[in-house]
């Protein structure tokens, strides 16, 4: 469980599910003898008809979801591949004697040998959560509640009710601020409590079996579990009802409320505001930012409406399902049951592979250090910093020919687009994680030390100099961010690799996976959330009215595409939801292809492989789509990730650039064709 409110932050690749992992750069040999491999297409299909499996269609038949996964494509197979280098690296300082008290080899090393002792593990049982448990059941009344509830945030317990943490004042990017959001459910959005439909009931009856078997494995009598799901539920329902959409939370604007201490304890007084100041250990905050202020007047007014045994109940609920995955077996398989009904996985995540996930959100700066030195070379970053300015020349020269928009806020965009900063790699500065007991006999208290140590890391930034050096993903994430409020882009070292990155590939697989990843996070910069940051980080308006209309018009004509992509034939993408990923693809897709022009391959016809460089650059674009995914994971992504499905990630962007039209000789009557004057442009 991370404490820390999170990164205002668009990441590249997967939105639920995103894994932590890692990456080896010592790995030539073990690249496909084709950067672009056409046995992995299917050419039985027109390009011009189905892009996506055209270039991935034999790979696709050839690579189900392994039983162990929700989906799989080129992301998890780097994922794959990179957990197992990782895997080396835990084996190693695991069983090394000679590593010293206190290094990074021997906490990182005790760490593992903790999560891997199972028997251990077993042997005690709901031990670990004993207290927590007789703790809330010895609550009298709401001022108990209100304490239970800070105190489960602050001691690394769960996040019960809302969400809490310290970052970036958004219209003040130089301070630090604590932030409240909506929050308070199990399920993965607030459309599980409010939309009844087969799906939906299917996986509200799935939650009532998990709640039950935990409270059964906890010492309650069976037949009290149904009262206690009942509870759970209409406590959960009511906090869904009165929290805003996933649409809704994307204004920047809508979601930044800067409220003094007075004005929340009248509004929401039996949170008791000044008391939770306290116990969250802000005690000086005079103002807060609150993303949703309504939610918290309606969560205010059920904690007086719900009997004290409800909620005690409801904080029961958080303590056991955030302690699960991490305790004896029957709570692990308990757990992964109800993941299986969210999202159709077959067998459970191996023990090591999940051991590993846990060490890097706890101490992924220590295992970072670990990955850094032995599998990241020095010129990966050297070439990525200078694929970003080749990038970031591109963008300054598209920005210029734009027919949409102003002279005046041309030199805006332009200002912010030099003030960039890039993060290739790995942190300047480590995190030392002083004070922060690992025991190597103690699994369950290593991830609570660890979550307390992270909570109180957080509390400690406010009242002190922004810290820019930070970053939101650890080295061996598979991923990439653009953060606002730093006006920063960021690509941990475990991204680049093949299909995304390698120095042995032309420059269309290079501009075509990372060149576009770059574009992507760049982009973010200007769509339609980040485009209202300044070049500062600062959040306010530095286009003219013509601009934003112009602007909101283009932006309108993404939604819709998108609007009309489906998946299960019937489930339609969420235009909306999606618009911010679906303009950075296409804004990134579009600066990759006009930096690769730059190229002396870019500007020659030389085939490789049978393809000319256009057409691999819009390969390899494709190939790093790829994926297949259950069919539970395909509806519950639709509903939470603001991210397109990997097909329409694929050609929504293409269908907008003329050049792919050229490349694959796309005319009039394919599927996929759209007149030219039809084609959309932004950036």
């Amino acid at each position: 469980m991370k404490h820390s409110f999170p990164l205002w932050c668009c990441g590249l690749a997967f939105f639920a599910f995103q894994n932590c992992t890692q990456q080896k750069q010592e790995t030539v040999s073990n690249l496909p003898k084709k950067l672009i491999d056409p046995a992995n297409m299917d050419t039985t299909y027109k390009p011009g008809d189905d892009f996506f499996h055209y270039a991935n269609g034999v790979w696709l038949k050839n690579n189900p979801v392994p039983a162990k996964e929700t989906r799989w494509g080129s992301f998890n197979e780097l994922i794959e591949f990179n957990a197992k280098a990782v895997k080396d690296i835990l084996e190693g300082a695991a069983t090394n004697t000679e590593n010293k008290p206190g290094s990074a080899e021997k906490r990182v090393g005790d760490f593992f040998v903790s999560a891997m002792d199972s028997v251990k593990i077993d042997s005690i049982g709901n031990a670990p959560i004993k207290e927590d448990l007789a703790r809330i059941k010895a609550i009298k009344d709401i001022n108990g509640l209100v304490k239970e509830i800070a105190f489960q945030h602050v001691n690394g317990v769960a996040s019960p009710l809302y969400r809490f943490g310290v970052d970036q004042d958004e219209k003040n990017t130089s301070a630090n601020i604590a932030q409240f959001g909506q929050g308070g459910l199990t399920l993965p959005d607030r459309d599980y409590y409010l939309i009844d439909n087969a799906r939906n009931r299917d996986i509200k009856q799935a939650y009532e079996t998990y709640v039950q078997k935990l409270f059964t494995l906890a010492g309650t009598d069976d037949t009290e579990t149904v009262d206690k799901f009942k509870q759970i539920w209409t406590i959960e329902k009511a906090l869904a009802e009165a929290q805003w959409s996933r649409i809704d939370m994307r204004d920047p604007y809508r979601t930044y409320n800067k409220l003094t201490s007075t004005s929340l304890q009248k509004s929401a007084p039996q949170l008791q505001w000044i008391e939770t100041f306290k116990w969250l250990k802000v005690p000086q905050a005079d103002s807060v930012i609150v993303n949703n202020p309504g939610f918290f007047t309606a969560a205010a007014k059920l904690l007086k409406d719900q009997t004290i045994d409800e909620w005690k109940t409801y904080l029961q609920w958080n303590v056991l399902k955030n302690a699960a995955p991490n305790l004896s077996t029957p709570f692990v398989n308990a757990s992964f049951a109800f993941t299986q009904a969210l999202t159709g996985q077959k067998a459970m995540t191996p023990r090591w592979q999940r051991s590993f996930r846990i060490i890097d959100q706890s101490v992924g700066d220590l295992l970072g250090q670990l990955y850094v030195s032995k599998y990241f070379k020095p010129e990966a970053k050297k070439r990525m910093l200078e694929l970003v300015k080749n990038l970031s020349n591109t963008y300054e020269e598209r920005i210029k020919t734009l027919d949409w928009m102003s002279d005046t806020t041309k030199k805006k965009a332009i200002e912010k687009l030099h003030a960039f900063t890039s993060k290739i790699g790995y942190p300047d500065q480590w995190k030392s994680y002083d004070g922060l007991e690992i025991d190597r006999e103690d699994y369950f208290g290593n991830i609570r030390r660890a979550n307390i140590w992270d909570y109180n890391d957080m509390i400690n930034q406010l009242g002190k100099p922004v810290d820019h050096s930070r970053w939101g993903m650890t080295p061996p994430t598979v991923n990439a961010y653009y953060n606002p409020v730093n006006n920063e882009i960021a690509f941990p070292a475990g991204i680049l690799q093949f299909p995304f990155f390698d120095f042995s590939a032309d420059d269309a697989v290079n501009y075509g996976g990372i060149g576009a990843v770059i574009g992507h996070e760049m982009t973010h910069g200007f769509d339609d959330q980040g485009r209202q940051y300044a070049a500062d980080g600062n959040l306010k308006d530095w286009w003219t009215k013509e601009d934003a209309d112009n602007f909101k018009a283009l932006a309108n004509k993404v939604v819709e595409q998108y609007n009309g992509y489906t998946v299960l034939d019937t489930l339609h993408v969420q235009g909306k939801l999606t618009l911010g990923e679906n303009l950075a693809d296409l804004g990134g897709l579009a600066m990759a292809y006009a930096a690769f022009k730059k190229t002396p391959q870019g500007q020659s016809d030389e085939k490789i492989d049978g393809f000319t460089p256009d057409q691999r650059f819009f390969l390899s674009w494709a190939q790093v789509w790829r994926m297949n995914i259950t069919p539970e994971t395909a509806a519950q992504l639709i509903t939470v990730d603001p991210h397109s499905p990997a097909d329409a990630r694929t050609i929504g962007p293409l269908v907008n650039m003329d050049a792919w039209y050229k490349a694959f000789d796309v005319k009039p009557g394919d599927k996929l064709y759209k007149p030219e004057n039809e084609r959309i442009r932004v950036w």
